[in-house]
């Protein structure tokens, strides 16, 4: 068992856990912790650093999440495979010695709202319920639109002229300031304002991208995956091709195989599976996507906000150092649909392509909803609403686990890290349909995984997705006893 000897400093601004979290993490990065071996138990290591079990705890939890380490029952936590955890500047270094590497950085270079998450063309169509468990809905009942209308108001009166004249192709130089920051402390993404691209839905910024990855691009998506995106790829002739994933995310050994340029991935909190990307996963992805000139990721932010235990899991761009990934993000669930501010942060390469070619485009948005937006960020009100939303929907989400407790019997249930929805796989033989029409029969919608399949998976046992964003605890608490009747009885 490796032994710590962690330093707290009491008077950091850095709480306990978080230092705990960091020194283990260095402790594997620098490998001075050996594959496979055992953490010492949380409460063994809160007794030597005379802290609370629950301070280790949350550490612990956070290193699980981003894959550091794994958790194998009755026997503690073991530091995962060396060789995942690889940096990607020492495994270029290993390509390059070997010859592998395939001009690297050289060459030309070729969520909005509730509409995101539309099922598949050719949908049944249903009535709407009394209980639906739409995975997309959102909680509008604690937005401060006082607050927000405060905002507006002093825009409008603020005499500031320049706001009815065009902007930035970029979007306003203060909020992109903003947005940089924001993205800085709290998922680690490194970037200035000049790389981010302030767009009206993550509609428009893909295809702006599309012009800037070039025409007759093959990209890869998890299947699984955003179905909506497909449809917009599949949109601009792309050759779009699925990759089979796992617990883990995209699996980039089959990545390898189908010769794509561009992957998209969804690492903090993959749709619809829920899964989280461990930082093995995510430097075998860089590693791939260094191997060739024009190869890139897209990684896709959407909610990762919404984690309920330990800290958000920081963004796969902050890994890399070549730039290879493009990062995008909105506020539509953070903040509301309505608001229609996405952004994208572009790597060195491509904004050097977009500004040269591009910048001609005008920005989408509204310069008064940027400056409202700006100082709502800025004057710590989005903070503040994030933080009570967090707690709302943590409460309901703990609430839908209690009350689906019996269906354990029947279910496997996954997805409690984050995010606004909850996965059941049946254990026995049922299919998808039988149970979403027993559900609708009940006056209860659910979603089946399928209707997020590009292409179907085979041997996967019959899935259905339950959000709990936009329903009321009551609602939750009688939507589900009327589900226990359609699939329990």
């Amino acid at each position: 068992m490796y032994d710590m000897a962690i330093g707290l400093q009491l008077n950091s601004d850095k709480c306990l856990y978080e230092q705990i979290y960091e020194h283990i993490r260095q402790e594997i990065w620098e490998g001075k912790v050996l594959a496979g071996e055992r953490l010492p138990s949380t409460r063994s290591l809160a007794d030597y650093l005379q802290v609370s079990r629950s301070t280790v705890d949350y550490a612990y939890e956070q290193l699980l999440g981003e894959g550091y380490i794994e958790s194998r029952p009755y026997k503690g936590h073991f530091v995962c495979a060396i060789e995942d955890l690889v940096g990607p500047q020492e495994r270029m270094r290993q390509m390059e010695r070997e010859g592998a590497v395939e001009g690297l950085l050289t060459g030309a270079v070729g969520e909005d709202g509730a509409d995101v998450w539309d099922m598949r063309d050719g949908e049944q169509a249903f009535k709407p319920c009394a209980y639906d468990f739409a995975p997309h809905g959102i909680d509008m009942s604690a937005f401060p639109f006082s607050v927000w209308k405060k905002l507006y108001k002093n825009c409008l009166n603020d005499g500031n002229d320049s706001l009815w004249y065009k902007g930035d192709c970029q979007g306003d130089y203060e909020l992109r300031l903003t947005i940089s920051r924001y993205l800085h402390s709290s998922r680690g993404v490194n970037c200035g304002p000049e790389q981010i691209v302030v767009g009206a839905g993550s509609d428009y910024l893909l295809m702006l991208l599309q012009k800037l990855l070039g025409e007759n691009v093959r990209i890869a998506m998890e299947n699984p995956t955003y179905m909506r995106i497909w449809r917009i790829f599949r949109s601009f002739a792309y050759q779009v091709m699925t990759v089979p994933m796992d617990h883990h995310g995209m699996i980039v050994e089959e990545l390898e195989k189908c010769d794509a340029q561009v992957a998209y991935v969804m690492p903090a909190h993959q749709f619809p599976t829920g899964c989280v990307m461990p930082v093995g996963r995510r430097s075998k992805l860089l590693t791939w996507a260094n191997r060739g000139a024009n190869r890139y990721l897209i990684e896709d932010d959407y909610d990762s906000e919404f984690r309920y235990r330990g800290k958000p899991i920081p963004a796969l761009q902050g890994m890399d150092e070549n730039g290879k990934v493009i990062y995008m993000g909105t506020f539509s669930k953070a903040i509301a649909p309505s608001i229609r501010v996405s952004y994208m942060v572009l790597p060195r390469k491509l904004l050097e392509v977009y500004q040269q070619k591009y910048s001609f485009y005008s920005c989408t948005v509204s310069r008064i909803d940027q400056s409202v937006l700006n100082e709502f960020i800025r004057e710590g009100y989005f903070d503040r609403h994030l933080n009570k939303m967090r707690k709302q929907y943590r409460t309901k989400h703990d609430l839908l686990l209690q009350e689906l407790e019996p269906f354990r019997k029947k279910f496997v249930i996954r997805g409690e890290q984050g995010g606004l929805h909850l996965l059941l796989t049946a254990k026995w033989e049922v299919t998808e349909a039988e149970l979403v029409e027993r559900a609708y029969r009940a006056g209860v919608r659910v979603y089946g995984i399928s209707d997020s399949c590009a292409e179907p998976v085979v041997g996967r046992r019959a899935t259905v997705l339950l959000g709990f964003g936009a329903l009321s605890e009551e609602a939750i608490v009688e939507g589900i006893e009327k589900l226990k009747e359609a699939w329990m009885g």
